[in-house]
């Protein structure tokens, strides 16, 4: 986490940094390798040789409402996340906290196997492994 001061001491400082993140959040990209900062939940994608796996770190979303889909290749993890309640005595200064509908998509490699995926949901944390087809795995071969 970083400070930023509520009050710029150098409005060009400022105009810089948002410019930054504008373009941050316009600068999507298409395939597995990543999309913007700040989208929620955050993912991340890696794989063995038997398997590919996706960590998507959700706290404080009940199991129940996240909805995981493989058709075509492409994986989506979508789901709800509730508003914290806050008292109305309390002013709100800051809140960077994401709360409403989210829709995460990546799209996986030809090799995966769409009936072999499992999904696991602890501690704020969803991890999904899906195994790679058995054709695609390494196999040791026998030298005559």
């Amino acid at each position: 986490m970083y400070y930023r001061s509520q009050f710029p001491r150098d409005p060009f400082a400022e105009l810089d940094r948002l410019q930054r993140e504008m373009q941050e959040t316009f600068d999507l990209s298409p395939s597995i390798r990543g999309l913007a900062r700040g989208s929620f939940p955050a993912i991340n994608v890696g794989g063995t040789p038997r398997s590919v796996e996706i960590y998507a770190f959700a706290p404080g979303i009940d199991p129940a409402s996240i909805d995981v889909q493989l058709e075509k290749g492409t994986l989506t993890v979508a789901g709800e996340r509730k508003e914290v309640e806050v008292p109305e005595q309390a002013t709100m200064h800051i809140n960077e906290r994401f709360a409403g509908r989210f829709r995460r998509v990546i799209t996986l490699p030809d090799d995966v196997d769409s009936e072999s995926i499992d999904a696991k949901y602890r501690d704020g944390l969803l991890h999904i492994v899906i195994q790679r087809k058995q054709e695609a795995q390494p196999r040791r071969i026998a030298i005559k």
